[in-house]
Order: structure tokens, then C-alpha cells, then sequence
């Protein structure tokens, strides 16, 4: 069972639908009790940094992810889910969970023809292999919705990048933890390869 966390952070029920899909049992939850006997955990969602962290400790699922990561259990961050697995993130001077050594750092953007938020369909670029990725092409696309971008202190944690006025890490990984910025419950059949190579995951890197 795959353990969706709900921490008033959005885009849950979507996520739950791409499983439904592949025929993945999940459930969302935001019972800490309940997250933690699951065998993988997702950790998706949209917004602020600052008030998702707070929710999460109002609920006591930041214990419940790092106890996760350090049984080994399989994590999946995507999105905002990505970046407050890193030390601190500069939306809102926050500290995050600091499972992945780093900072997410805002989008700043030379080109005055591109905006921020950086939204819609753009290419990766897969520069490490990992299970998860197994099967996604190189240049797949995938789709975006966001303003802040990870990036950890240690390029080997990087997996894929993507380019939009410059080059940020959009695939991140630790151990038994992967986190992508783009949305894979919305990136078409891209994103449910990387679903369905996540259900069955041993949590290795490779």
C-alpha cells in the first residue's frame, strides 16, 4: 500500500487518480499513525513552503517521513514535496526537513519574455540513472507549475535537470528518498512510467 500524505497541501486526489489508473492500491491520509505502516510513501503538494511545514508538524508527519527515510521505506517527493525535503528554502526563510542536505531557491529569470511561475510542458535532461527513470526517454516532456526550485549541495543527489533562462536539478535523490519538481500525475505517460517504476521500488538508487 502507498501511503498518500495530506498535509492541506493540494493535488492529492490526482495523484490518487494516476494510481488508480495503473492499479496501484493507495490511500491519502493525514494520520501519522497510518502513513507510517504504509510500505511506500508519496509525498506530493502545491503552495507555500512556510505553512506546509507548519502543517506537517501540527501533525506530527515530519517525524513520521524522516523515521520513514531512515527505515529505508521508499519516498517519493513531488513538487513542493521536493523542496521541503531539503535544509531550508527561501520561500519564507524556512527551514525544512533536511532529509537532502540543500536550499530551494527561488526562480529568477533574466529573459523578460519568460515568466515566473514557470508553467506548462518543458524537457528533461536525465544526467544520473535511477530506477525510477528507468524507461523515460532523454528530452521526455514533462509538466511544470512552480517558482522555487531544489537544489541539493551535493550534484551527485542530482538525477535530471531542465532548462528555462537557466539550468535547475528538477530530479532529486537521496538513498531511499526521490523527489521530482515537475508533476508526474500530470505529465501524461511520462509521468505514470515513473508512477508505476516507483510501486515497485526496493528503495536503492539503482
Amino acid at each position: 500500500m502507498i501511503g498518500i500524505i495530506d498535509y492541506d497541501a493540494g493535488n492529492l486526489t490526482s495523484v490518487k487518480r494516476a494510481l488508480d489508473y495503473l492499479n496501484i492500491p493507495g490511500i491519502i491520509s493525514s494520520n501519522a499513525e497510518e502513513i507510517s505502516s504504509c510500505e511506500r510513501i508519496i509525498f506530493p503538494g502545491v503552495g507555500n513552503a512556510a505553512s506546509a511545514i507548519v502543517a506537517l508538524r501540527r501533525r506530527g508527519l515530519d517525524k513520521v517521513l524522516k523515521d520513514a527515510f531512515d527505515r529505508g521505506i521508499p519516498i517519493l517527493g513531488i513538487c513542493l514535496g521536493a523542496q521541503i525535503i531539503l535544509s531550508h528554502s527561501e520561500e519564507g526563510d524556512t527551514e525544512c526537513l533536511g532529509i537532502i542536505e540543500g536550499e530551494c531557491r527561488k526562480f529568477i529569470v533574466n529573459d523578460r519574455a519568460l515568466k515566473v511561475p514557470h508553467m506548462g510542458w518543458n524537457e528533461i535532461d536525465i544526467v544520473r540513472q535511477h530506477y525510477i527513470l528507468k524507461d523515460t526517454l532523454p528530452q521526455s516532456q514533462v509538466y511544470f507549475v512552480h517558482s522555487f526550485f531544489p537544489q541539493p549541495r551535493e550534484e551527485a543527489m542530482v538525477y535530471a535537470t531542465c532548462e528555462y533562462d537557466r539550468v535547475f536539478p528538477c530530479a532529486i535523490g537521496r538513498k531511499n528518498i526521490f523527489a521530482t519538481q515537475f508533476h508526474l500525475e500530470k505529465s501524461g505517460s511520462v509521468g505514470l512510467v515513473m508512477l508505476k517504476n516507483f510501486s515497485t521500488w526496493d528503495g536503492k538508487p539503482c
